[in-house]
């Protein structure tokens, strides 16, 4: 028989595109199921009450989860294998009629994985974030160039500029490797996204961005510099303020890796774990889990680091792109 598993409030229970193999049962505290709706591209907050069931549809379908569940108050849930979920139900006539009737209304609605936002914007922001890497390529701020070209690939893995910008991306890596700013020093990986950049060593964007677009490359400019309070400050305005989409999306991320840096790890999961709960589509999403998963580590909590890092590996993309590499390692070096 299934034992009871507690979580905490604002713990992840699963992620969106989790191999389902439990169903749960909420025995006490309450649990929020975060989806996006198919028809309106909204997010959907489904509150699970304690005696309701969750998981069920994807656990007996055998297809991923398609929806984040977090724990919204201190939790008891019970956790049961298909097996043993199926043979609760046949024994529980309630438990079949209550899943008719679940089942009936969520079939109302398509529930699948959207397109990526970013993959289907205007290609205006896409040229934007390609020459302002150009811009720095040009003007030899490596450092800089580096991180907006890995931005660039992370946010339009298929876009018109991909190719040439990893080429780019290539360059300024050999550039700075020649000058002696190559590999982070083991332990730092997870730190300022544009190493090798001198302090002072400040460019200016191209003069046709928005000014959100402005604020957001100022404040990688105060990363690259290690002014991580300021460029936090400044990410926080940007999202505050909620302009320009694009980039209030890149500065959502930004936050929480400036609370890595600052050494706030408590901080930075909390705030990881309502992004992924807000947007459980959004483009960064393993570089999130990565600071997760390296905050965890570094407060000494390796199990829940060693499956942050096994989430990121789970994942479907480029097995060869440089979170995916991290986690390995970092995996790697837990389990040693």
């Amino acid at each position: 028989m299934p034992k009871p598993l507690q979580y905490r409030s604002g713990s992840l229970i699963y992620f969106q595109g989790d191999i389902a193999d439990r169903v749960f049962i909420l025995q006490t505290g309450r649990v929020n199921l975060v989806y996006q709706d198919i028809e309106t591209a909204q997010d959907v907050h489904d509150l699970v009450q304690p005696g309701e069931f969750f998981g069920v549809k994807s656990a007996l379908g055998r297809y991923p989860r398609e929806e984040n569940a977090v724990a919204i108050q201190d939790a008891t849930i019970m956790a049961f294998t298909v097996s043993e979920f199926e043979a609760l139900a046949m024994a529980n006539t309630r438990i079949i009629m209550k899943m008719l009737k679940v089942f009936s209304n969520q079939l109302r609605k398509i529930h699948k994985q959207v397109s990526s936002l970013m993959a289907t914007e205007e290609q205006n922001p896409e040229a934007g974030l390609f020459s302002v890497g150009e811009y720095y390529l040009k003007s030899k701020n490596y450092g800089q160039a580096r991180y907006i070209f890995s931005r660039y690939l992370t946010y339009y893995p298929a876009g018109k500029n991909a190719a040439q910008a990893a080429a780019n991306l290539q360059q300024a890596e050999t550039a700075m490797a020649r000058a002696g700013a190559g590999s982070p020093q083991q332990g730092d990986e997870a730190k300022a996204p544009a190493p090798g950049t001198s302090a002072g060593s400040t460019a200016a964007p191209p003069k046709d961005l928005s000014d959100t677009a402005k604020a957001y490359y100022d404040a990688v400019s105060l990363i690259s510099q290690q002014k991580y309070q300021q460029a936090y400050l400044s990410f926080k305005k940007i999202v505050d303020a909620n302009g320009d989409a694009e980039y209030v999306a890149k500065s959502t991320f930004e936050i929480g890796s400036c609370l890595f840096l600052l050494n706030k790890y408590e901080d930075c999961i909390r705030y990881y774990t309502m992004m992924i709960t807000k947007y459980p589509k959004h483009p960064d999403m393993e570089d999130a889990l990565f600071f997760m998963g390296q905050s965890y580590e570094r407060t000494g909590k390796k199990d829940q680091a060693v499956t942050f890092y096994k989430k990121i590996l789970s994942m479907i993309g480029n097995e060869e792109d440089g979170t995916h590499l991290k986690a390995k390692r970092a995996l790697k070096a837990l389990e040693a």
